[in-house]
C-alpha cells in the first residue's frame, strides 16, 4: 500500500499533522498503537506556562528548543491555525497565545494554560476568580474526583465551597466494581432521564452558590450532554477534570480521529511500525506488526510516537534509544546522569529525545534521513513538565512538519 505520507503515532501531534496534510489533498495514513497521551488530557493545552505571555517566554528559550527552531512568529501562527482545525473537528475551546488563562487541576491546583475546552472552569487570573461561593458535586462511589482538595485550593483565593454527594440508581451496576466506576464509563450513560435527575438535584441543592462544579464525566463522544445539562440548571455550570481516564481527552481523540477520517485519512488502529527500509538517505517503506511481510510505502514519513510514556523512546539499563529505526538520540551516556534521586529536582531524562535538523528531519549515525520528520514529545531539548509546553509543542511542531512536507513536493 502506498501513501503520500505515513505518520507513526496517532495522538495529538500525529492527528494534527495528518489533518493538515489531508486538508491539502494528500493521501495520509496514521499508524496508531492504541491509546495516546490524549487519554490523560485535562481538557486544557499549554503553550508555555512559565510566564503570563507565552510568546514572550518562548523567545527566551534555548536555540535548540523546538519552539526556537520554528521561531516565535511561526509558533504563534500555528497556535492560531490549530483553532480552525479544532473548530472543524467540533472541538470548542477558548484561549490566546499572547496571554495564559487559568484552570483547576483534579487536585485543586490553579494552573496557567493556553487553550481550554469550553466545558471547563477557567478564569483570567487566580486573583480574579469570578465566584465567591461554589457548589462542588460528586457522585456517590466515584473515587477519581476530590472535592475536598478542590475546595481547599479555591479557599486559598477566597472562594468558599459547599460539597455535595449525589446518588443515582443508574450507577448501581458501575458501583459493583471500583474499576467500572470511571469517568469514561459514567459518561456513556449520561443521557435523557439521568440528566434530568442530575439537574433536579443541582437546582434543589445549589443554595447560595454562584456556580456549580461537577466532575468531567459528561460527553464522551461530543458535548451534547454538556449543552443539554446546562440548559436544565439555574446557575452557571462548569466541569473539573478528573483523574484518568479523561473524558475531555478521549473526546478530543475521538473528534480529531473522526475528522481525519472524514476528510479522507486512513487510521490504522492497534498496529505498530516495527522496522523501515532506508536507501540512499531516504526511508522507502515501513513494516508493521499486523501487516506482516506487506510493506507500507510513502513519499514522506513522520514519527510522532511520543516519549517514554508512549514507548517512542525506550530506556534499558545501559542506554536510551528510539526503537523503530535507531534514530540519533540526545541523551547522557551514563545512567547516573539521567535522573536526580530528589523527585522535585531537575530530571535530565525529561529533555531527552530525537535529534533533528532545522526542518525536524531525523538522522541515523549523523546522516540525515531526507524524508523522515519528527514531531511532538519525541523531540529532544524540551521539558514539557517543567516548561508547561506539552500540548503546544505537540501541535505546533506537527503543523510545521506538515508545511515542510508540502513545501518539499
Amino acid at each position: 500500500m502506498r501513501y503520500d505520507t505515513i505518520i507513526i503515532g496517532g495522538g495529538l501531534s500525529g492527528l494534527c499533522c495528518g489533518i493538515s496534510l489531508a486538508r491539502q489533498g494528500q493521501q495520509v495514513a496514521i499508524v496508531s498503537a492504541g491509546q495516546s497521551a490524549l487519554h490523560f488530557c485535562s481538557g486544557s493545552f499549554e503553550l508555555y506556562g512559565r510566564c503570563e505571555n507565552p510568546l514572550e517566554g518562548i523567545a527566551s528559550l534555548p536555540e535548540e528548543h523546538p519552539y526556537q527552531k520554528m521561531g516565535v512568529e511561526l509558533t504563534a501562527s500555528y497556535a492560531e491555525q490549530v483553532k480552525e482545525i479544532f473548530e472543524a473537528a467540533a472541538i470548542k475551546c477558548t484561549g490566546e497565545a499572547t496571554r495564559n488563562h487559568y484552570c483547576l487541576t483534579p487536585i485543586g491546583v490553579i494552573k496557567p494554560v493556553w487553550l481550554t475546552l469550553n466545558d471547563y472552569a477557567r478564569f483570567e487570573s487566580p486573583d480574579r476568580i469570578p465566584w465567591r461561593k461554589v457548589a462542588l458535586v460528586n457522585f456517590e462511589g466515584y473515587l477519581d474526583f476530590y472535592p475536598q482538595f478542590i475546595a481547599s485550593g479555591l479557599a486559598k483565593y477566597g472562594v468558599k465551597s459547599d460539597i455535595h454527594s449525589l446518588s443515582l440508581t443508574a450507577f448501581d451496576n458501575l458501583r459493583e466494581s471500583s474499576t467500572e466506576m470511571r469517568a469514561t464509563n459514567i459518561a456513556r450513560i449520561m443521557t435523557g432521564e439521568i440528566l434530568e435527575q442530575i439537574a433536579a438535584y443541582l437546582n434543589s441543592h445549589a443554595g447560595d452558590a454562584e456556580a456549580l462544579f461537577l466532575p468531567a464525566a459528561f460527553g464522551l463522544f461530543d458535548d451534547t450532554a454538556v449543552a443539554e445539562l446546562r440548559t436544565m440548571v439555574s446557575l452557571p455550570l462548569y466541569f473539573i477534570p478528573t483523574m484518568p481516564a479523561s473524558v475531555p481527552g478521549v473526546r478530543t481523540q475521538i473528534q480529531l480521529q473522526g475528522y481525519f477520517q472524514k476528510i479522507g485519512g486512513t487510521y490504522l488502529l492497534g498496529d505498530n511500525v516495527v522496522s523501515g527500509e532506508i536507501e540512499e538517505g531516504r526511508l522507502k517503506s515501513v513494516k508493521t506488526a499486523n501487516h506482516g511481510d506487506m510493506s507500507l510505502s510513502a513519499t514522506n514519513f513522520v514519527i510522532a510516537s511520543g516519549s517514554f510514556f508512549s514507548h517512542g523512546l525506550i530506556a534499558s539499563q545501559e542506554s536510551i534509544r528510539e526503537p523503530i529505526f535507531g534514530l540519533d538520540i540526545y541523551a547522557d551516556e551514563q545512567r547516573e546522569e539521567w535522573y536526580d534521586k530528589d523527585l522535585y529536582s531537575h530530571q535530565a531524562y525529561m529533555g531527552y529525545g530525537v535529534i533533528t535538523d532545522s526542518k525536524f528531519r531525523c538522522s541515523i549515525g549523523g546522516r540525515s534521513i531526507e524524508n523522515l520528520y519528527a514531531a511532538g514529545s519525541i523531540l529532544a531539548h524540551q521539558n514539557a513538565l517543567d516548561e508547561g509546553t506539552g500540548g503546544g509543542v505537540a501541535i505546533t511542531t506537527a503543523l510545521f512538519v506538515a508545511d515542510e512536507i508540502l513545501r518539499s513536493k
